[in-house]
């Protein structure tokens, strides 16, 4: 049973339970971005460019059809548009986590800035010290 016991000690450790929940969140935050840059960005960017950004390729070599009109040969392309749009979510990604990190990294040295309150031990302990100078 130690073995079963260990396990379960380690999956329940706050770390782990906070892994996965922040696992989950940006899985579902992913989708969000995705979304939002296949939505929203991508078609203002091909407002400028002149089509949706997702939908530009570079065709390498064109489909082929014989004389009844059945495909031999399939196109072959190169999806740049994709690529980019990918780029995109991982640049959003990247930033909000910076904010998030950065965040989290403020409020910890407000904690450690923060002096920490002496226990009614150490203030009895003080007030004795300062009876003892005088």
């Amino acid at each position: 049973m130690g073995f079963i016991k260990e396990f379960k000690d380690f999956a329940m450790k706050g770390n782990l339970v906070d892994i996965a929940v922040a696992f989950v969140m940006g899985g579902a935050f992913g989708k969000v971005v995705t979304s939002f840059t296949e939505g929203v960005v991508s078609p203002l960017i091909g407002m400028i460019g002149g089509a949706d950004l997702s939908k530009n390729v570079f065709t390498l070599k064109e489909k082929v059809t014989d004389a009844a009109g059945k495909v031999t040969s399939e196109a072959v392309e190169l999806k740049y548009g994709d690529f980019l749009t990918a780029i995109i979510n991982f640049i959003i990604v990247a930033f909000v986590m910076f904010l998030v990190i950065k965040a989290i990294n403020s409020m910890k040295k407000k904690q450690e800035e923060a002096p920490a309150a002496p226990s009614s031990t150490d203030a009895l302990l003080m007030e004795i010290r300062d009876s003892l100078k005088k």
